[in-house]
């Protein structure tokens, strides 16, 4: 199967298709080591994928900014990132899987479409918490694998830094793993 991870900048779930025997590749503006698209997602979404899995950047969109959009008018930055999301949703790929965190609901009403499934790390053995919403088109929703009772709120405890940005959103293994053996 042609799958295309976009957006992702760990390639954790990309190198979890390949690892099961699938053409798996990644798609973003910047460079990346293995199978990687280096280039504007919107520009490769009608390139033949079987399944598409979006990670769209989530700092306009998600609950823990929402403040931020009136304090320094960032409205510009809301409609440019919910039309990103938007674009990506309307992707002419039959399976396809979008993921962010809990959206506010200025990006709910631009985006047009509640999310399918909400997940945590821990429901896929992970000793971690973060809200994880999936909007799902062809694929059904992803069964919990491995409960973990250690649960820790790291992402939220994450201090400021050059690379905290990286780290809140790098995809978890556990979760990478579910995506590609149920959805692959």
């Amino acid at each position: 199967m042609r799958v295309v991870i976009m957006c992702e900048e760990s390639g954790i779930v990309r190198d979890e298709f390949n690892k099961r025997g699938h053409d798996a590749w990644s798609c973003d503006i910047l460079p990346r080591p293995g199978k990687h698209i280096c280039g504007d997602a919107l520009d490769h979404l009608g390139d033949g994928w079987d399944l598409m899995i979006a990670h769209p950047p989530c700092t306009r969109l998600c609950n823990s900014g929402v403040r931020w959009l009136a304090e320094r008018n960032l409205w510009d930055d809301l409609k440019r990132a919910a039309e990103f999301f938007v674009a990506l949703m309307n992707a002419p790929v039959a399976r396809k899987a979008l993921e962010n965190p809990v959206p506010h609901k200025y990006a709910l009403e631009l985006i047009g479409r509640k999310y399918d499934q909400i997940i945590q790390p821990w429901q896929f053995g992970e000793p971690e918490s973060k809200k994880t919403c999936l909007w799902l088109f062809g694929l059904p929703p992803l069964i919990c694998t491995i409960i973990e009772t250690r649960r820790e709120q790291k992402i939220w405890r994450m201090s400021p830094g050059p690379d905290r940005s990286a780290l809140r959103s790098k995809s978890y293994p556990g979760i990478a793993r579910a995506m590609a053996e149920q959805w692959g």
